[in-house]
């Protein structure tokens, strides 16, 4: 299962290189479509399925997946314990939940990168990762502390520079509407970038494994 699968790039990856089934689950009806849209022209429709779903409440049956994988989405959900909790309602004993995720330090971020400008670069509410695995244990998935190497963050920070770009063109008009300056969030990728050197954000890999 992939959880905020977007347009499913992740889950018609695994189906291919590893001959899996993968249910995705994404929010937005539209997300969906385009999503089963590309899978069916991958030739992929027969092994990779997409449900409209909110992360919170996974409308998918219990105990049925061997894994979870959630990728640079975790930070973003409101009720992460809720979220964790759903991980270990579909997962299968045994089964393991893969998450990579924004990082930061125990001391937390400058006011500056917690407003709803910040959001945009899915920052605003990142945790540390003890706090993630801390979520994840309190929830019968237990984390290995032994995997989960912080690994660099210059490629999200491509990818969140692609998105202001596709934000300026696509919905500057609905940003505005619920208080976000696009012209503000390029200031705000600066200052993110600024936190990585300064050891505020980073980025990891968890594994979690629910208990056999």
């Amino acid at each position: 299962m992939d959880v905020a699968a977007g347009p499913g790039a992740t889950a018609r990856l695994f189906a291919a290189d590893y001959d899996v089934t993968v249910d995705g689950v994404e929010l937005g009806e539209a997300g969906v479509r385009r999503a089963r849209a590309l899978t069916a022209e991958a030739g992929l429709a027969a092994k990779v399925r997409f449900h409209v779903g909110d992360a919170e409440r996974i409308p998918l049956p219990a105990g049925v997946f061997d894994a979870a994988v959630r990728e640079c989405a975790f930070c973003t959900f409101p009720d992460k314990t809720a979220t964790a909790g759903e991980f270990a309602r579909v997962l299968r004993p045994g089964g393991r939940v893969g998450i990579t995720d924004v990082t930061v330090a125990e001391g937390g971020l400058p006011k500056e990168l917690t407003t709803l400008a910040a959001w945009v670069a899915c920052i605003a509410d990142a945790r540390p990762l003890a706090e993630y695995a801390a979520i994840l244990d309190r929830t019968r998935v237990a984390h290995d502390p032994h995997r989960g190497p912080r690994r660099g963050f210059a490629a999200d920070d491509r990818r969140d520079r692609a998105r202001l770009r596709l934000l300026r063109m696509t919905a500057p008009e609905r940003l505005c509407e619920v208080g976000v300056d696009v012209g503000a969030v390029s200031s705000y990728l600066a200052l993110a970038k600024q936190a990585v050197a300064d050891g505020q954000l980073g980025y990891a890999l968890l594994v979690a494994q629910k208990p056999s």
